[in-house]
């Protein structure tokens, strides 16, 4: 049994009808980053950066998981396996994965506006302006916005660093600190990268590129895991 760690990002969720995080034309949706993700936009317009993310939640409840998402969780049938994701969906959840680390946070959970470490289930697509938290403050979407830390970055760094394989899929490693966590790992590790465009990687050791989409490429892989 190995321990298996996937870093997945926006690539695996784009093939269940997702937009991709970025763009090529550098929007979100049709929206500036800056103006739906960040701090300040929160503080200049929450009606509308609450009326963004409730779009967005919508849009993940509607999605279903795909190829790709099933094959990581099958895959936990003989190894031990942590998923750790930079997307905001929980995809991999209903697809049936266990461990799944949420970078950047996720969107079906709301958060205190001044405490991030008090979250809570959202029923249905909704968060509305009036509905706080329990010390009185708003709720907003429970996601990592620019200029905000990422509390989770230390124990994806700690996972990392303890992995026999090592998986890459649907990541352009544009996005920090996420795309330093490849760092973390132990030289010797195979580490597989699974995208139609491979991003470049400055790391030591055995790098196996499969250029495929997700649902491909890891259904492939992981069918050979399985059977050896």
């Amino acid at each position: 049994m190995k321990n298996i760690v996937v870093l997945t990002g926006a690539g695996i969720s784009a093939e269940s009808g997702l937009k991709t995080f970025r763009d090529s034309d550098g929007l979100w949706e049709g929206y500036n980053i800056e103006d739906v993700a960040t701090p300040q936009a929160w503080e200049w317009n929450p009606v509308m950066v609450q009326q963004f993310y409730n779009e967005r939640r919508k849009n993940v409840l509607d999605a279903k998981p795909n190829a790709a998402h099933f094959a990581l969780a099958a895959l936990e049938e003989k190894h031990r396996v942590t998923i750790i994701t930079q997307n905001i969906d929980d995809l991999h959840e209903r697809a049936g994965s266990t461990n799944v680390v949420h970078l950047h946070g996720i969107i079906t959970r709301s958060q205190s506006s001044v405490n991030p470490e008090l979250t809570y289930p959202i029923d249905g697509w909704e968060l509305k302006m009036g509905d706080k938290c329990e010390l009185g403050s708003q709720l907003r979407a429970h996601v990592v916005w620019f200029g905000e830390p990422v509390p989770m970055i230390e124990r994806a760094a700690m996972i990392c660093a303890g992995a026999d394989l090592f998986i890459l899929v649907g990541s352009s490693l544009a996005v920090y600190p996420a795309a330093g966590l490849i760092g973390y790992l132990d030289p010797e590790v195979p580490k597989y990268i699974i995208d139609p465009k491979i991003p470049e990687v400055n790391v030591r050791g055995p790098v196996i590129k499969i250029e495929e989409k997700a649902s491909v490429g890891l259904t492939e892989l992981v069918s050979k895991l399985l059977n050896e």
